[in-house]
């Protein structure tokens, strides 16, 4: 595997075939871990990080999990190929801004990954499309089992896995829900129900993240509490929670179309005729108008030609960094939203 395998191949996970596709884009686990006797990364020397990546990377590359998988020194590659792997969700901004010491190994189909000494000496991250958490979490814990073998993990009889963040002490495990709700932005319930999942201790962040604001109508959701609780109780609880949400959903969707059908078409249909003509177009705008488009698609409003997939990959590979790798060489703000434009309306055409 190679890093122009990326660049040519859009990750599996975004084929918008999985459970409730239309309204959870992805569902994600990370296990975080750290090695003994070295010190939480923040704290590590750099001869210390230097022999934590290279003592991780032997053991991540012996993985039946990651055969054939990519390795990457974050600190050897290019401004624009650190954004470019942020923008696929395989990197922090941490490990973006502070790249010396740091590595990255990516498995098949980009369904797995880990970062090493991000916040924690490994980050293990699984990915699966649509509301399929207990996949995500197969998938992330088999590689942490294997592991096991060949790594020795901070771990307490008392507190459970040691980590950098008290927040992640404990199962070490974030599970996250990638989402979209137009329905309960529209009807302004959305303020409601955000509230309602601070309250059971779930965490909201926009498209990238922690410190990424929300576009779109999309919304990262997920488990903040992971101490005194096992793993597959995080999984469900998330998992029902998300049950719920996406009931509301479709019940604000269909209070919408009842009530409010000609205004709600048009805006979709406007959103997707600008999206297949427009000649010029932003990252942000295009985030919006899509965002009327799939929510045309989940209502049934558009043509079945209008498929997710496509949504879904032009929701990775048009932004900045992409829009670059894809031409092989550096563009200006104004060259990118031409590029973006032309590449949005080929895919739609």
């Amino acid at each position: 595997m190679k890093f122009e395998d990326l660049i040519n191949n859009p990750p599996l996970w975004i084929n918008g075939k999985g459970n409730f596709g239309e309204i959870v884009l992805s569902s994600r686990v990370r296990i975080a871990r750290n090695l003994t006797p070295f010190p939480f990364p923040e704290r590590a020397s750099d001869a210390e990080l230097e022999e934590i990546l290279n003592i991780t990377k032997g053991a991540l590359q012996s993985t039946p999990s990651l055969k054939d998988g990519l390795f990457l020194k974050i600190g050897e590659l290019s401004a624009i190929d650190k954004e470019f792997l942020r923008e696929r969700y395989l990197i922090t901004k941490n490990l973006e801004e502070r790249p010396q010491h740091r590595g990255i190994m990516i498995g098949q189909g980009e369904y797995l990954s880990v970062m090493i000494n991000e916040e924690d000496h490994l980050r293990i991250q699984a990915l699966a499309p649509g509301l399929n958490l207990e996949q995500a979490w197969t998938t992330a814990e088999k590689l942490e089992r294997e592991l096991e073998g060949r790594l020795d993990f901070a771990f307490s009889k008392e507190f459970g896995y040691l980590t950098a963040c008290l927040t992640n002490v404990g199962t070490g495990i974030r599970a996250s829900l990638l989402v979209h709700l137009p329905g309960l932005v529209h009807a302004k319930e959305i303020r409601k129900t955000l509230s309602e999942l601070a309250e059971i201790g779930a965490s909201v962040r926009g498209l990238y993240g922690e410190g990424s604001k929300v576009e779109g109508n999309f919304f990262q959701i997920s488990n903040q509490i992971t101490l005194g609780k096992r793993e597959e109780d995080i999984i469900q609880e998330l998992h029902n929670e998300a049950i719920r949400i996406i009931e509301r959903e479709k019940a604000a969707r269909n209070v919408l179309i009842k009530n409010a059908r000609a205004q709600i078409e048009d805006k979709i249909w406007r959103s997707y005729g600008i999206l297949k003509n427009a000649r010029v177009l932003s990252s942000h705008e295009f985030i919006n108008l899509s965002s009327a488009v799939r929510f045309g698609v989940g209502l049934g409003v558009l043509p079945p030609s209008v498929d997710l997939q496509v949504l879904n990959k032009l929701l990775i590979v048009t932004k900045p960094a992409h829009l670059q790798k894809m031409l092989g060489k550096t563009l200006g703000p104004g060259e990118r939203d031409m590029r973006r434009a032309s590449h949005v309306r080929k895919q739609l055409g």
